[in-house]
């Protein structure tokens, strides 16, 4: 099993910036893929961004390119997500998420889920 906790949430005005965390535990050994997802209330879950370790591959949403940026600290076994320029319209419950297969940015593909942390962005 593999537990996944995120931290970093919070409320910020419009423009401003953001660091998620999100820390595995467990047998991590293996786990080759992280993804960041949020879901806003009253809408799916979407796909933020994902990256594949073995081969440093990242990719984002549309909606967030040139603003997010996904990375992982091995040492720590953490995965962050740098939010930058932040909109209004990222106020979601972001999730990180491990493991399984499939597309990256499909979330049924995914094993393990953290608990979530609350993103508010004010105009």
């Amino acid at each position: 099993q593999v537990r996944l906790v995120e931290s970093g949430g919070g409320w910020v005005q419009a423009g401003g910036s953001l660091r998620l965390s999100c820390v595995a535990s467990g047998r991590t050994f293996g786990n080759n893929r992280m993804a960041w997802f949020r879901q806003a209330p009253g809408k799916e879950r979407e796909f933020v961004a994902g990256v594949y370790f073995s081969i440093g591959w990242t990719t984002y949403a549309d909606s967030v390119k040139g603003r997010f940026t996904i990375s992982r600290d091995n040492a720590k076994n953490t995965v962050y997500l740098q939010m930058n320029s932040l909109k209004p319209e990222d106020t979601a419950l972001y999730y990180c998420a491990g493991g399984g297969g499939g597309n990256v940015d499909q979330a049924l593909g995914y094993t393990y889920w953290g608990q979530g942390t609350q993103v508010t962005v004010s105009s």
